[in-house]
C-alpha cells in the first residue's frame, strides 16, 4: 500500500461506527491499514532478530559448542528482542516526525477534534490518588491544574476528588485540613471532594474503583493523577474534546515527561527519557494504534466501560505473583480494548508532566515495584477474549524485565568465554566486535533518534539551551545510562530471584527530593553490584585486558555503583548542573506557567 493511500485510509471521517468490522471502534482507521502496519513491524523485527541470532550462533559455534557458549546464546536470545523493537519503533517514529506529511493525522486522527471550539458538555472527574505523600506538595499540584483548567473557560465541566489511601493518622489529618482549606479558598463547594479509605484493598486500582462505585455514575470521564502529576488546562481540555467527539475512545493517554529538577540524577535521567520517548512513542503509536498503552495517570478514562469491563481479576496463588494485580494499568488497557473501546496514546509532547526519582536508590525502588507487577502478567497471558495485540503487550511487559537476568548472566559468564577464546586459535574477533557494536547501536537508537529529531527540528536544540549545552548534556547522559543500567540490572536480577522465594515489595509513599546518599547507605544497598564488578572485571583483567576494555560500557557501572549513586544524589552537583543548564529540558529554559507555579515552594 502506498503512503498516500495509507494517509487517505487513516483519515476516514469520524461518523463511521466502530461496529463495522472494517474499521477500528472509532471508525477513524481501517483495520486493513492497521494489519498492514503490524505485519510490516513484525517482519522487520523478526528478520532483524534472526540476523542477530544467526551471528550469535556463528559466534557460539566457532570452535564447537561448550556449555558456556550454549547458555550465553540462550541469554542473548532472551535479552535481544526489547532492543530490536526499540530500534524499529524509534526509526519509524523518526521517519514519521521528519519524513511523513501530517504525521499526527497519520498516527492519531482523533486529535483533530481538539480544534472543536464548542463548549464541553461531557463531565470529567479529576482524581488525585494519595498514599502517605507530602500533602502540601500534592494539593498544590491539583490546585494548579484546577486554576489552569478554569482559565480555559471550561472549568464547570470538571470536578476534583482527592482519594486517600494514607494509613498515617497524622498525614490523614493534614490531608483533610488541606482539602478543607482549598475548598474554602476556591469556593468550589461540592466540586472538591476528599475521601480516605481505612484500608488499602486493591492498592491504587482499588482506590480508583471505589471512586467509580460511589461517584462514577455522575461523570462520563475520569482523569487520574498521581501525587507528582501535573497537567496544563489546555492539554486537558483538548483531550476532553477528543473523548467527547469519539465515544468509542475508552482510554486516552497523554505523553508524560519529566519536570525541571535540582536533582542531578533526575536531570540526567529525564534528559535521556525525553529523547528516548519522543520518536519511540510516535513509532509505537503508528502500529499499536487502537491497542495503545495506559500508564495509570495523566490519562482520560471513560468510566462506564471501565466499571463494566475493567475489574481486575484476582490472580491465582499467593503473592508475590498471585493475589491483587499490582501493575494494574496495562491490564485495564487490554480489558478496555477487549470491551470494544480504543486505547490510544497521544504522541504529542507538552502539557503533561511528572517527577522522576531523585536518586539511584529511589529509582531502583520504583523499578522493582514495576518488575513485580509486570511479572504477574504471566498469569494473564491466557485470559479469555483478549485481542492478539493485547496479549503481545502483556508479553512485552514481561520481556522488559525477563531479559535483564539474561544479560546479567551473560556478563557473569564473559570471563569463561574469554578464557575459552584464548584456548584455541582463530577466534572470530571481527564477528564478535561487529555483533557487539551493532547491538549497542540498536539499543541506543531511541536516544539517538531523539537527538536527531531535536537537531532536525527548528529551534529543537535551542529549547535545550543551545547546541553546546545540548551536545554536552547528550554526552553526559550516554555515560550515565550505561552506569545506571549496570546498577539496575543487578538490583532487578536479585529481586527477580527473590520473587521465586516469595519476596515482595512494599507499596507506600515515594521520596521526591534529593538529600544526598551517605557512603554507609550506598554501601549497604550497592555492595552486590560492587562485588559482582570486582569479580567479573578482575577475572577479565587477568584473562584478557582487551576484553575487559571492550566490556567497560557494560561492566564499569558495577565497579562505580557506590560513587555513582553518591555523586548523582549530591545536592551540590544538582545545583551546579541547574546553574550551568546542563541536562536541562525545555521547561528549564522556557517554563510553562503551570510548572512555574508548582516550583514555588509553599
Amino acid at each position: 500500500m502506498s503512503m498516500s493511500n495509507q494517509v487517505k485510509t487513516s483519515s476516514m471521517s469520524p461518523h463511521i461506527t466502530g461496529s463495522q468490522s472494517s474499521t477500528s471502534p472509532t471508525g477513524l482507521q481501517a483495520i486493513a491499514t492497521l494489519k498492514w502496519r503490524r505485519r510490516l513491524v513484525i517482519a522487520l523485527n523478526v528478520v532483524t532478530y534472526l540476523m542477530l541470532a544467526t551471528l550469535a550462533f556463528r559466534l557460539g559455534a566457532w570452535n564447537g559448542w561448550t556449555l558456556v557458549d550454549a547458555v550465553m546464546f540462550v541469554c542473548f536470545l532472551l535479552g535481544t528482542p526489547w532492543a530490536v523493537l526499540g530500534f524499529w519503533n524509534a526509526l519509524i517514529g523518526l521517519w514519521l516526525l521528519h519524513g511523513a506529511r501530517d504525521a499526527i493525522n497519520f498516527v492519531a486522527p482523533y486529535a483533530a477534534a481538539s480544534k472543536d471550539a464548542k463548549p464541553l458538555t461531557i463531565k470529567t472527574a479529576v482524581l488525585l490518588t494519595l498514599r502517605n505523600e507530602d500533602t502540601a506538595r500534592a494539593l498544590k499540584r491539583i490546585a494548579v491544574v484546577k486554576d489552569s483548567i478554569d482559565k480555559t473557560g471550561e472549568g464547570a465541566a470538571f470536578s476534583y476528588f482527592i482519594l486517600s489511601d494514607t494509613n498515617n493518622p497524622h498525614l490523614a489529618k493534614v490531608e483533610e485540613a488541606g482539602v478543607a482549606r482549598w475548598r474554602e479558598e476556591t469556593g468550589a463547594g461540592e466540586r472538591i471532594v476528599y475521601r480516605r479509605r481505612t484500608d488499602n484493598k486493591g492498592f491504587k486500582a482499588g482506590n480508583v474503583r471505589d471512586f467509580c462505585e460511589r461517584w462514577g455514575s455522575d461523570y462520563e470521564l475520569m482523569l487520574p493523577l498521581d501525587a507528582d502529576s501535573l497537567m496544563s488546562g489546555e492539554i486537558i481540555v483538548n483531550m476532553a474534546r477528543m473523548m467527547q467527539a469519539h465515544p468509542k475512545l475508552g482510554i486516552l493517554q497523554s505523553l508524560v515527561v519529566g519536570m525541571p529538577s535540582s536533582s542531578a540524577f533526575a536531570r540526567i535521567f529525564q534528559f535521556g527519557m525525553r529523547h528516548g520517548m519522543r520518536s519511540y512513542t510516535m513509532g509505537q503509536a503508528w502500529w499499536t494504534a487502537d491497542c495503545g498503552p495506559f500508564w495509570g495517570h495523566n490519562a482520560f478514562v471513560r468510566i462506564k466501560p471501565f466499571v463494566e469491563n475493567c475489574d481486575l481479576p484476582m490472580l491465582p496463588g499467593k503473592p508475590p505473583l498471585g493475589g491483587h494485580v499490582l501493575s494494574h494499568d496495562q491490564v485495564e488497557a487490554t480489558l478496555m480494548r477487549k470491551a470494544g473501546y480504543e486505547v490510544r496514546v497521544l504522541p504529542i509532547e507538552g502539557g503533561s508532566w511528572e517527577e522522576n526519582p531523585p536518586t539511584m536508590l529511589d529509582f531502583a525502588q520504583r523499578d522493582v515495584r514495576w518488575c513485580q507487577g509486570n511479572m504477574q502478567y504471566v498469569k494473564l497471558l491466557d485470559f479469555p477474549g483478549l485481542l492478539p495485540m493485547s496479549r503481545f503487550q502483556l508479553l512485552w511487559a514481561i520481556l522488559m524485565f525477563a531479559g535483564i537476568p539474561a544479560w546479567t548472566l551473560m556478563i557473569a559468564l564473559l570471563p569463561l568465554a574469554a578464557l575459552h577464546a584464548q584456548s584455541a586459535p582463530g577466534f572470530p574477533s571481527a564477528l564478535a566486535a561487529g555483533l557487539y557494536i551493532t547491538f549497542f547501536l540498536m539499543y541506543l537508537m531511541p536516544k539517538i533518534a531523539g537527538h536527531i529529531d531535536a537537531a532536525l527540528t527548528k529551534g529543537g536544540m535551542a529549547a535545550y539551551g543551545g547546541p553546546l549545552r545540548f551536545f554536552a548534556s547528550a554526552a553526559v547522559e550516554f555515560v550515565f545510562s550505561f552506569l545506571q543500567g549496570a546498577v539496575s540490572t543487578i538490583r532487578t536480577t536479585i529481586f527477580m530471584i527473590g520473587l521465586l522465594f516469595g519476596k515482595s515489595v512494599t507499596w507506600g509513599g515515594q521520596n521526591r527530593d534529593a538529600a544526598g546518599i551517605s557512603f554507609t547507605i550506598a554501601l549497604e544497598n550497592l555492595w552486590p553490584q560492587t562485588l559482582f564488578g570486582i569479580v567479573a572485571c578482575g577475572a577479565l583483567y587477568i584473562i584478557s585486558p582487551t576484553v575487559l576494555l571492550w566490556s567497560l560500557p557494560l561492566t564499569a557501572g558495577y565497579l562505580l555503583a557506590i560513587p555513582f549513586a553518591m555523586l548523582t544524589a549530591s545536592p551540590a552537583l544538582g545545583r551546579w548542573m541547574k546553574r550551568a543548564g546542563l541536562c536541562g529540558i525545555p521547561e528549564d529554559f522556557a517554563t510553562p506557567p503551570e510548572v512555574a507555579a508548582v516550583l514555588v515552594r509553599t
